[in-house]
């Protein structure tokens, strides 16, 4: 049957996003530094700061399993999508939610039939911050109405 997904991890790169396209560097960390190694990055999508623009960047294909979120089986169910950033330290910029939401999120929402409360953050599933403690639920809800914010703290 394929991959099917029924959510949606959302994650932050954990780096500083320098203006410059750093989205190849990922993918080639995942390539050939990651234990074990991937095929290709993890993630099915990305945004960053590429110039003075955000960019909605394309991962691994949609119909593949990915990579992002190993916990609880979330791979096999989950698309995801990383903000370039470290939102431990500041939340992400309004412009770089609008590029997720309006090219990524509503979308992937759309064409997988999935809710905003199937929009969940990476520390949901796994010990970590992801995508960052500044990335708050009512961070989230102003751009994405309908997310569970319980899920985001």
């Amino acid at each position: 049957m394929g991959f099917e997904p029924t959510h949606i991890i959302v994650h932050h790169s954990l780096t500083k996003d320098s203006g410059t396209v750093s989205w190849s560097a990922i993918r080639n960390y995942h390539m050939t530094e990651m234990v074990p190694k991937m095929h290709d990055i993890g993630y099915h999508a990305g945004i960053e700061l590429a110039g003075a623009e955000y960019e909605a960047l394309i991962g691994r294909a949609w119909d593949e399993t990915g990579a992002h979120c190993k916990e609880r089986g979330m791979n096999h169910v989950a698309l995801g999508v990383c903000l370039v950033g470290n939102f431990d330290v500041t939340p992400p910029p309004d412009a770089q939610l609008e590029v997720a939401r309006d090219r990524i999120l509503l979308p992937w929402m759309r064409y997988y039939n999935i809710d905003a409360g199937s929009v969940h953050p990476h520390r949901l599933y796994a010990p970590k911050t992801c995508p960052g403690t500044a990335f708050t639920g009512e961070l989230m809800a102003r751009f994405l109405p309908g997310i569970d914010q319980r899920y985001w703290r």
